[in-house]
């Protein structure tokens, strides 16, 4: 069964992080835990919400959004029923760059792709690839200064996105 994460345990898991001797952060402490690599965190807010909050999040640090899909919006247009569904690709060439020199394939998997999305009970959810999770799966040291980067970045930007 996939770890869901609600936001206090994120904030609990982040706050542990600070005082730790080795970097523990929200997004890599359950790498392995979820089985797929995907990291989830419980929003509060609807879908839309919540991706506006992420979206104010990077256009805040400068990050580059190169795509927004609603995919409920395109499978609508299709005459199609889904519940909410959104997903944002952002990056930035200064974190994927080095990453890609080192191991071309990881392309596949950047830029960070978040979806947030509505369960069957209505909560809706935050997902993500794990930094630590993409550097096991690309054979790279998930210490590189770009994951500890990303980790950092994207522990910041999710908590935004997701606080009430």
């Amino acid at each position: 069964m996939p770890v869901r994460l609600t936001v206090p345990a994120l904030l609990l898991l982040g706050a542990l992080a600070f005082g730790a001797a080795m970097p523990l952060t929200a997004t890599s402490a359950h790498a392995h835990d979820t089985g797929d690599g995907l990291v989830r965190v419980a929003s509060p807010h609807s879908v839309e919400k919540t991706i506006g909050r992420l979206r104010t999040a990077l256009e805040d640090k400068g990050i580059t959004i190169f795509a927004d899909i609603d995919h409920a919006a395109n499978a609508a247009a299709m005459d199609l029923e889904m519940p909410a569904t959104h997903l944002l690709i952002f990056g930035s060439p200064k974190i994927g760059s080095p990453l890609m020199r080192r191991n071309p394939a990881i392309g596949i998997d950047l830029p960070i792709k978040t979806v947030a999305y509505e369960d069957d009970q209505g909560q809706v959810w935050l997902a993500y690839n794990d930094p630590a999770y993409l550097a096991e799966r690309h054979n790279l040291p998930a210490d590189l200064k770009p994951f500890v980067g990303m980790r950092k970045a994207l522990d910041g930007f999710i908590l935004f996105a997701v606080k009430k």
